[in-house]
């Protein structure tokens, strides 16, 4: 069974930035989701990443995720919690010109049940500390189908994605 990835929407944030990155009216005609995103936050900070928070149709409850996490070179974390959390995004103090990256994959995003979903994201910088690895393993205990994803900076509400930062998200179909 080959699977066909289709483009729905792309998102480039422009001079200024974008306090968040929206995708709306996703269409339930997919099997599955996939989301990529190259960021960079506009607020610097020690240690050159902050969280980043996902909302699924403007919600952000119902959520239970496990995070495992490699960072700094040598050190290692687990974490699990209810927040919008699902990894870290590159801050403006790291690396001039780099970029993180993440992929996140909503498997079923339309069907009737609670919605799993997976994430694995890097943070880069060209130092010793700073950058990191994570992937998470989340749910969203809703049944709805999921119509609208959004990437916010969850540890300041008041920096957004810088310039440049893109998402693509694409729909999945398995076709025969």
């Amino acid at each position: 069974m080959a699977l066909t990835y289709t483009a729905i929407a792309t998102v480039t944030v422009g001079s200024g930035g974008s306090t968040e990155i929206t995708f709306t009216s996703i269409p339930g005609t997919y099997t599955d989701l996939v989301c990529l995103l190259s960021h960079r936050t506009t607020g610097a900070v020690a240690g050159a990443s902050w969280a980043l928070g996902l909302k699924i149709n403007g919600a952000t409850t119902n959520r239970t995720w496990r995070r495992l996490e490699g960072y700094d070179g040598t050190n290692v974390a687990s974490s699990n919690g209810t927040t919008t959390l699902i990894g870290l995004i590159q801050g403006d103090s790291s690396t001039a010109s780099t970029f993180g990256n993440l992929q996140l994959y909503i498997p079923n995003y339309a069907g009737s049940n609670n919605k799993s979903f997976s994430v694995d994201g890097v943070t880069e910088n060209n130092s010793s500390t700073g950058n990191a690895l994570a992937f998470v393993a989340g749910l969203w205990s809703q049944t709805s189908a999921i119509t609208e994803i959004s990437f916010y900076n969850l540890t300041s509400g008041t920096d957004g994605f810088k310039q440049y930062s893109t998402a693509t998200l694409y729909g999945i179909k398995n076709t025969v």
